[in-house]
């Protein structure tokens, strides 16, 4: 018996030993970047799609300026409301409304006690017709909303400077669209109207000084800037010597300009030296590009600010694999590298505070994080919750979103984003192209999207290309988009399927493309131009029929941050044959099912857009889905409306791809 004994151990130490040998070969075959066995992990649970269609339940906060209240957005019933919520507990909150046909833009503190909303009305579908904006003032104390300046306003409104106290602020007005902006002083109190710089022929900017002087105008003409200045509130403007200095075809772009009073010097956004947006010094008087201050090596820089007293650079913002902020100023910088010190799993910012920096709100997330508002008080040594955007979704459940760079076929490097189903081996996949909106001065970024998080839950891969044209990447990338429009742009999604296909890592016989907005155009337009490729196509507000929506407005495209001529480039496009490229002008093309879906009030694309394609589709007798949401614009306002938008997005690409 004990002989016995002795052979079974050495049995089972040989056993054992192999089991090792086999744990030791994966191990070696994971880091040589072959995907992991399917046992590393577990499938997360099917997620209802009830949860990500849960509406935030607060974005947007903003802190006021002694740190005693917050700004906050919130959407109740499709409709945008402004809450103002009271830090020390004191009051309870306040929901100010907008009136009927108007959304909220945007808002901001004017002092402690006033608050300003930036509103916009929905436009006609018709090319005479433009959003007309308006600007709010909700005073706090006495409960009460008014219009600035009265019903007579104009249309265009601009802020251009908030004095510190709240009690007055400059308006940039322009009457009509084609009309040159005046800068008025408005008297918040009493919402008295004061004009304090006339219109100028070819100027359609103008700058303050952190003073709130107005010292600096901008205008465009031709692919030339005209730019006026003065020193001070008594000096006359004159015209800034041209070209550039240093530039001899003046073709450099400016962007976001600071000035600070008492001097010439101050900061400017500039792509003159490399073709992507860096922070330099700027001499107004001059007009001589001084030294860099800072840059990406990468991309451009979006944008910075100054200190409260406008003499100090505070922070500037850019975008490489995901949003960053680099703090000049360094007590924020300290505050900084504590606060990731005490979230290391999250990607954390700061993104409001008050005058004396006591109250911070930070915002916590990351690509499977639908992030988490936090109050965070230095001087205490305390980050406290204060509001999570989705509970209902966990972190642990949701699919990681990893940064890539793929080979379009004519060698341009496209960066996107790719994210893959937790709980499966990374082959064969069920694919799911994504193109964003846009399609100029937008892009993708690493963070939270509950759409993407939809698609993998269910068990696709999903590429986010951002394919050239696309923001961010400098002004050769985006000029590489011009007049691409279902050529290039579209060569680079399906570049991107195909290098997913080369690595093993996406099925070719299983993939779908689906986009909203330009992304809903790419969709179609893919499924019409390669079907051989796509087993379906889903777009929410896409552009069909690119003509029409050319003469609607042009903000599909051009991207203005780079071209001072963006007129006569628009002008230009006449030569271009753009039904070649339309879904609607090419329907009998189409050979793959399609979803589509549209908000009626949509004031971006029309709803005839999708209609009039639906229409011609079902005329041809192809197969399509189309659903239609009265009370919604260019998105989906409504729980219950996005919620019915995903369950049949679920539906309808288990049916055509499953997964």
């Amino acid at each position: 018996m004990q002989g016995m004994d002795r052979v079974s151990e050495r049995r089972r130490a040989w056993v054992l030993l192999l089991l090792a040998l086999l744990a030791s070969f994966w191990s070696a075959a994971g880091r040589a970047g072959e995907p992991a066995p399917a046992a590393a992990q577990v499938a997360p649970p099917r997620i209802p799609t009830s949860a990500f269609a849960a509406l935030p339940q607060l974005r947007g906060l903003k802190v006021a300026p002694d740190g005693r209240r917050l700004l906050g957005r919130r959407d109740v019933d499709g409709k945008p409301r402004l809450m103002v919520m009271s830090l020390t507990q004191d009051r309870p909150p306040i929901t100010i409304g907008l009136p009927d046909g108007w959304t909220l833009s945007d808002y901001f503190w004017a002092g402690n006690d006033r608050v300003l909303l930036s509103i916009d009305q929905l436009a006609a579908d018709t090319p005479s017709e433009d959003p007309q904006s308006r600007l709010l003032i909700y005073d706090i104390r006495a409960g009460t909303t008014r219009l600035v300046g009265g019903r007579g306003m104009g249309p265009m409104g601009d802020i251009i400077h908030i004095d510190p106290s709240g009690d007055w602020i400059l308006l940039s007005l322009q009457k009509w669209i084609f009309d040159y902006p005046a800068v008025y002083r408005v008297d918040l109190a009493v919402n008295r109207m004061e004009l304090v710089q006339s219109q100028r022929r070819g100027i359609w900017k103008w700058v303050a000084d952190d003073a709130g002087v107005v010292r600096l105008g901008l205008g465009a003409s031709g692919n030339r800037y005209q730019i006026i200045y003065r020193s001070g509130p008594d000096d006359h403007f004159r015209t800034v010597a041209r070209p550039l200095v240093g530039d001899e075809d003046d073709r450099t772009v400016f962007d976001v300009m600071s000035l600070v009073q008492g001097s010439d010097e101050g900061y400017m956004l500039s792509n003159q030296r490399t073709g992507r947006y860096a922070l330099y010094r700027f001499n107004y008087a001059t007009r001589t590009l001084g030294e860099l201050v800072f840059e990406s090596p990468t991309n451009d820089i979006d944008r910075y600010a100054m200190t409260a007293d406008g003499r100090r650079l505070l922070y500037a913002e850019y975008t490489d694999e995901r949003e960053q902020v680099h703090w000049f100023d360094p007590e924020m910088a300290r505050l900084q590298r504590r606060l990731d010190a005490a979230l290391p799993t999250r990607r954390n910012r700061m993104v409001s505070w008050s005058d004396d920096r006591r109250t911070i709100v930070v915002r916590a997330n990351d690509s499977n994080d639908p992030g988490s508002f936090y109050i965070y008080l230095p001087a205490e040594r305390t980050l406290s919750p204060y509001v999570t955007q989705f509970p209902d979704l966990k972190p642990d459940r949701l699919a990681i979103t990893e940064y890539i760079h793929y080979p379009a076929r004519d060698g341009l490097e496209i960066p996107a984003y790719l994210t893959l189903p937790r709980g499966r081996v990374a082959q064969g996949l069920p694919l799911v192209i994504l193109p964003h909106g846009g399609p100029f001065e937008v892009r993708d970024a690493l963070e939270f999207d509950p759409e993407v998080q939809l698609l993998a839950n269910r068990g696709y891969a999903v590429l986010q290309p951002n394919f050239r044209g696309s923001g961010g990447y400098g002004e050769d990338f985006s000029n590489k988009g011009y007049g691409q429009w279902g050529r290039a742009m579209q060569d680079d999604l399906d570049d991107g399927m195909d290098w997913l296909v080369r690595r093993g890592i996406a099925d070719p016989a299983r993939v779908c493309i689906f986009g909203s907005s330009y992304g809903g155009y790419a969709a179609l337009w893919g499924a019409i131009r390669n079907p051989e490729r796509y087993r379906c196509a889903v777009s929410f507000a896409g552009v069909t029929d690119l003509q029409r929506q050319l003469s609607y407005g042009n903000r599909f495209f051009i991207a203005k941050r780079y071209q001072k001529d963006w007129r006569d480039r628009i002008k230009g496009m006449g030569g271009f044959d753009l039904t070649s490229v339309s879904p609607l002008q090419q329907v009998a093309r189409l050979r793959v099912p399609v979803l589509l879906a549209h908000g009626l009030k949509d004031p971006v694309v029309p709803y005839r857009q999708s209609s009039d394609f639906v229409a011609a589709l079902r005329a041809a007798g192809k197969p399509v889905e189309f659903y239609s949401y009265a009370d919604e614009g260019h998105g989906l306002g409504k729980p219950e409306d996005l919620q019915d938008w995903l369950d049949r997005l679920d539906a309808f690409l288990a049916r055509y791809n499953p997964p």
